[in-house]
């Protein structure tokens, strides 16, 4: 399949790459030149603005972004609708809030354009590992797209099959499910990376406990001077609390014991916040998820060991830079 993939930045370059590396054909822009021309030398057709992407693309035309939520994606979704025809498909693969989701399906379902949102889990390691996709839609337009997902997806790999588990649709054991109508695949990735905020405050939180029992608070007998990347490592190795997160964590440390790169001060993209919107408009307790944004608030005034584990790990999976002091 030709799809057109509009943002060439940490991720969606490698899913242009991944999908020729699967026999499917790129078309890209992005407003840095640089970018198109990299991924044009790789193989993929340059585009000069969206129009000339349309123009490149087979019928039904697929136009992915691949942007940072919020107004730049609002803006060149509403383009692509001005420029799109009955048939054609947009989808957002970034991290947009599912409520704009709605909206936008339902305003180009008017003009028969198809709407597809995909949460997209793999940071910059996708290429190599493949992406885990939420995906929202109308089941046979999702179902059409199936070719380009499957090879976005990690596929079965070396993960044990879960016991017990019996399904009609394989998607999930993938990587990727259809998870219902517009708006539902951001939904799912939103709460993914709510629960995302509190399983690295809680390695964040512990390796902080860990670091200072040397503290000269302390009485001197109860004083224990640890190695943190040794412990990182056991952990990683056979431990309840093995994780992704705890692999990153420990190649932080191996790195630099003292992670001195990071300053601490951690950045937040919106699902969190808006995982807990969800919460409270659904009655949900959610104590830990609630405390974990508000630690990353807190990370802006002061900064502990904890909040540099967290950055260490943000940078590790997404490549994600600190904001400037």
């Amino acid at each position: 399949m030709r799809i057109g993939m509009i943002g060439l930045g940490r991720m969606g370059g490698n899913i242009v790459r991944r999908l020729m590396q699967k026999g499917h054909e790129g078309v890209v822009y992005d407003r840095d030149a640089s970018a198109v021309d990299t991924l044009a030398g790789e193989g993929a057709t340059a585009a000069s603005d969206l129009r000339d992407m349309k123009a490149k693309l087979a019928k039904p035309a697929i136009f992915w972004v691949m942007l940072p939520a919020g107004e730049i994606t609002e803006g060149t979704i509403q383009q692509l609708a001005e420029i799109a025809e009955p048939g054609d498909i947009i989808i957002d693969g970034g991290n947009t809030f599912y409520k704009d989701d709605i909206r936008r399906a339902k305003e180009l379902r008017e003009k028969r354009i198809h709407y597809v949102d995909v949460g997209t889990s793999g940071g910059v390691w996708g290429l190599e590992r493949g992406y885990c996709m939420m995906i929202g839609g109308p089941e046979d337009v999702v179902g059409n797209l199936d070719p380009i997902f499957d090879a976005l997806a990690p596929g079965l790999g070396t993960i044990p099959r879960t016991p017990g588990l019996t399904q009609e649709d394989q998607r999930s054991e993938k990587g990727y499910i259809h998870a219902g109508p517009a708006g539902a695949g951001h939904f799912v990735k939103m709460v993914h990376n709510g629960i995302e905020y509190g399983l690295m405050q809680a390695y964040a939180e512990g390796f902080d406990i860990l670091k200072t029992k040397k503290s000269e608070r302390l009485p001197e007998e109860e004083r224990f001077d640890l190695n943190l990347k040794d412990i990182a490592e056991v952990w990683r190795r056979g431990s309840v609390v093995s994780s992704w997160l705890l692999d990153l964590t420990a190649i932080a440390l191996a790195k630099d014991p003292t992670l001195s790169q990071f300053s601490g001060n951690v950045a937040d993209s919106g699902e969190g916040h808006w995982t807990i919107q969800a919460a409270m408009e659904e009655a949900v307790p959610a104590n830990v998820l609630t405390a974990a944004l508000f630690a990353r608030y807190r990370s802006r005034i002061e900064h502990t060991f904890g909040d540099q584990i967290l950055s260490a790990m943000r940078f590790g999976f997404g490549g994600h830079v600190e904001i400037p002091q």
